[in-house]
C-alpha cells in the first residue's frame, strides 16, 4: 500500500473507529463532507493544514495521522530508516519524516522536517480536541515562528516549547530550506479559568 493509499486508509478507519459519518466529520473539523470523501478515496492530496483540521476532530496529532495504516499484533520498538514514512505537503513543498515507531506504546513522537525557503504554513486550531506539546529543535537554517500574539526567530540549534493553540505559523524566512526535530506529546486539554470546577 503507497503512502497516499495509507493515509486515506487511515483517515477513514478513524473516522468509522469513533463512529462519525462524513457529515458529523465535515462539522467538527471545518473541512468540506465532498473534501473528505475526495481524500477517501485518494482523489486528491490533502494539504498539511487541512490534515491538522482531521486530525484535531478524530483527536490525534498531526504525526499520528500520517503514521501508516498497517495494524500489527506486535508492534516494534525500532523504526528503521528504510521505513520511516515520508510526506511531502502539495501545498508548501515541506516534507515530513516520522521518525517514532508506529503503534508502539509511547507519549512522546519524534517527526524531522525540511522546510523550503521563502515558505508558509498555518495551522489554525479554534477548538483544538486534545492539548498537543511540542518542541522544535533547529538543525540547519532559520525558521520564524508564531503562535497566538507570540514570535520568536529561531537560529541552528535553537529549540523552541510551546503547546500549540488557536493558530500556529511556521515560516521559512532563509535562502536556504530549514531542517528540525519535533518532538510532540499529547494530553487532554486543560479546562480555562471560567469552566473549572468551583467545589
Amino acid at each position: 500500500m503507497d503512502f497516499d493509499a495509507a493515509l486515506s486508509a487511515r483517515i477513514r478507519a478513524l473516522r468509522k473507529a469513533r463512529g462519525f459519518t462524513l457529515d458529523q466529520l465535515a462539522e467538527l473539523s471545518g473541512v468540506s463532507r465532498s473534501m473528505i470523501s475526495l481524500i477517501e478515496r485518494q482523489e486528491t492530496s490533502p494539504t498539511a493544514a487541512v490534515l491538522n483540521k482531521l486530525a484535531d476532530a478524530l483527536s490525534v496529532s498531526l504525526p499520528t495521522l500520517l503514521a501508516p495504516y498497517a495494524p500489527s499484533p506486535a508492534p516494534q520498538p525500532i523504526a528503521r530508516q528504510a521505513d520511516q514514512p515520508v510526506w511531502t505537503d502539495p501545498g508548501s513543498g515541506y516534507v515530513r519524516r516520522q521518525l517514532s515507531p508506529a503503534g508502539w506504546p509511547s507519549p512522546i513522537e519524534l517527526v524531522e522536517l525540511r522546510f523550503p525557503a521563502g515558505q508558509r504554513v498555518s495551522f489554525d486550531n479554534p477548538t483544538r480536541s486534545i492539548a498537543i506539546h511540542q518542541q522544535l529543535w533547529l538543525l540547519e537554517g532559520v525558521m520564524a515562528i508564531t503562535a497566538g500574539d507570540q514570535h520568536w526567530q529561531l537560529e541552528a540549534g535553537d529549540c523552541l516549547a510551546m503547546t500549540l493553540g488557536d493558530r500556529v505559523v511556521f515560516h521559512n524566512p532563509g535562502k536556504q530550506d530549514a531542517r528540525y526535530l519535533l518532538a510532540l506529546s499529547t494530553s487532554a486539554p486543560q479546562p480555562t479559568p471560567a469552566t473549572r470546577s468551583t467545589s
